[in-house]
């Protein structure tokens, strides 16, 4: 690759050399024509100190060059060197460079000058180019500029030759690209006409000034794109790093702040640094990297904490910008991170969600040194993927907690739908779906209760399922328990039990009726009037069945029996018992009811009396009645 400024650099050296192989032909010359001729020794010493002068030019170019590769990055070395050699081989008094930016002059270097001329140039610069200064002028021409006597020229700032007691001036250009970048001007007591070898000098010095310049804005420049490279490297990568914490560690927002945090400080050159979160009304310290412990202490015995008035927290909450403190100590009053931990340079970033504040990110320098604009902008980057974090862990709380809500309502309908099947068991549908419905199932409990019991079979089932085939037995008992169950159902009776042909219902029992007796009876009738239709059609089959039905009311003790995934409900007493000694009793056709059963309905039923029976297990023989139907309205 060719390097910048090489054909300059070739340039100079090969002027420098050709003058100096110029004078030495000159010398042989001179040698032999004194031999031959008599020439004047003066002809030949004149020509010796151009050989000399053309040699120390060379040797001060080469010097310049040696400077230019040992400092490649700075140009300051090398303008101090070029000043210097200028000064004694120009003959001169005094030598100055300057560099132009494009609009302003700079003082940058000089040889020979006092403090007192140094400090008058410091003041005179930097300056617009103007003809007040042979700088301005060669930067206004792009040329050479020649001044014989600088208190003859009216333009001229008369102050500097008056101080310094110069006359001459002469200020070559360093052009880049036909651009002057930079002036050198060499100054000698003495007024007088330009001399065309210091100025070829001076043009030498200009193209090497410009070859470190050009060197050194090209190094700096790589150097500067290499670390803007290495420097969005680091960032990417610890942006991708805190994602990757954000993946792994959902619903967990410690490690995705530490890792933030020790991140963001490393990379913006911060000693320690805190992530608040903000709830809308008071601030809690949810990170801490690096926190000295002076103020680690503090922050844990403050606690949750109001904003005081003016501090850069009130601030972010009042505007939700980036807070950027160069010097905490020059603030009214210094922040506790500045009293207790030494901070100076502090910057701070909102986390805003749909422009809601929910946090910021503050890092801490214990000297003054402002943060850049990329770095301020690494913390408003990581302060977004804080929000990412805080955002995805809201949504991923929510969602268990959705989660847990739907099972606990799949836990609850499982356990309704097993409720719902052991009440069914005994109750009917409606019934069973309004305890259910009341959260009152410990009215399944044991308890005592008035109740009204029916106990009902068939005649003749025995001998029927003794003679015949079980297929026909099972035929009979599902097309009977069909009939009855749909009438139970019907009349909101609780199914006590079921045996064979015998079945159990209770009324008033766990849900209340108004006259469970008359309930009873009315279910019974109709009961009645449905079996006798299948005892028709059994009896064409050949089968001489007939039904009966018992009645009875009293107190019972009520209340599910069994073990788990096999439950009845049971009513226990001797109602229970007379109700099923009238069934026993009842002839084919017939519903007994008991004398309490009778006070019951006696206005809306028709009865007969049947006598009185002494059923098993009763004391005294008990009156019954048959049931023939229901009273008309009158």
């Amino acid at each position: 690759m060719k390097r910048p400024g090489g054909d300059m650099q070739r340039r100079g050296s090969k002027q420098t050399a050709k003058r100096l192989r110029k004078s030495r032909r000159k010398i042989r010359k001179a040698t032999t024509a004194l031999g031959s001729t008599g020439h004047s020794a003066a002809q030949f010493d004149g020509l010796k100190r151009e050989r000399d002068e053309a040699r120390e030019q060379q040797a001060a170019t080469v010097e310049i060059l040696r400077v230019i590769r040992a400092s490649p990055s700075d140009v300051q070395p090398v303008f101090q060197t070029i000043v210097r050699n200028a000064v004694p081989l120009c003959g001169g008094l005094f030598a100055n460079v300057f560099r132009f930016d494009g609009e302003l002059l700079h003082y940058v270097a000089s040889h020979n000058v006092g403090p007192s001329y140094a400090d008058m140039m410091r003041v005179k610069y930097p300056m617009r180019p103007d003809l007040s200064q042979v700088s301005g002028r060669v930067v206004l021409r792009k040329s050479v500029v020649w001044l014989e006597n600088a208190l003859t020229d009216p333009d001229f700032d008369q102050r500097f030759p008056m101080a310094m007691g110069w006359r001459r001036l002469l200020g070559v250009p360093m052009l880049r690209e036909g651009e002057p970048v930079g002036v050198i001007v060499v100054g000698w007591v003495e007024p007088g006409p330009p001399s065309m070898v210091q100025e070829e000098l001076l043009k030498t010095f200009a193209d090497q000034a410009v070859i470190a310049i050009e060197n050194a804005r090209l190094l700096n420049e790589l150097r500067q794109r290499t670390g803007d490279l290495s420097e969005a490297l680091e960032q990417q990568t610890a942006t991708s790093e805190v994602l990757k914490i954000i993946a792994s560690s959902p619903g967990n927002l410690e490690p995705v702040f530490s890792k933030m945090l020790g991140s963001a400080t490393r990379i913006c050159e911060a000693k320690f640094g805190t992530l608040f979160l903000y709830d809308g009304n008071t601030f809690r310290v949810a990170a801490g990297v690096g926190t000295p412990p002076e103020l680690a202490e503090f922050e844990r015995l403050r606690g949750p904490f109001r904003p005081e008035l003016g501090s850069r927290l009130e601030r972010i909450v009042g505007t939700k910008q980036v807070i950027h403190i160069v010097d905490d100590t020059a603030e009214g009053v210094p922040s506790p991170p500045t009293r207790l931990a030494g901070a100076r340079s502090i910057v701070a970033v909102p986390m805003v969600k749909d422009d809601v504040l929910i946090g910021a990110i503050t890092i801490y320098r214990q000297e003054v040194r402002a943060f850049t604009d990329k770095q301020i902008a690494l913390l408003i980057n990581f302060a977004a993927q804080a929000v990412i974090a805080i955002e995805s862990t809201r949504l991923l709380n929510d969602l268990n907690k959705l989660n847990q809500q739907l099972e606990q309502r799949v836990t609850d309908q499982v356990s309704e739908i097993e409720r719902m099947g052991r009440l069914r068991r005994f109750l009917s549908p409606q019934v069973a779906d309004l305890i259910v419905a009341s959260g009152a199932e410990k009215q399944l409990e044991s308890h005592r209760r008035e109740i009204t019991a029916l106990f009902c079979d068939l005649r003749g089932f025995t001998g029927f399922s003794e003679s015949s085939d079980p297929e026909d037995v099972m035929a009979l008992l599902r097309e009977y328990h069909a009939a009855i169950g749909s009438i139970i159902n019907k009349f909101g009776g609780t199914l006590e039990r079921y045996a064979g042909d015998g079945v159990m219902v209770v009324f008033n029992d766990p849900i209340p009726v108004d006259n469970p007796a008359l309930q009873a009876v009315l279910m019974a009738i109709e009961m009645r009037a449905a079996i006798e239709g299948l005892i028709e059609k059994w009896r064409k089959l050949g089968h001489d069945i007939g039904f009966g039905i018992g009645i009875a009311h009293g107190f019972a003790t009520l209340g599910t029996i069994g073990f788990e995934g096999r439950f009845d409900y049971a009513a226990i007493g001797t109602v229970s018992n007379v109700a099923s000694r009238l069934c026993d009793e009842a002839k084919p056709g017939q519903i007994l009811i008991s004398p309490r059963v009778l006070m019951a309905v006696e206005k809306d039923i028709v009865v007969e009396p049947v006598g009185d029976f002494a059923l098993k297990g009763i004391r005294r023989p008990l009156a019954a009645y048959n049931v023939l139907a229901t009273k008309s309205p009158d």
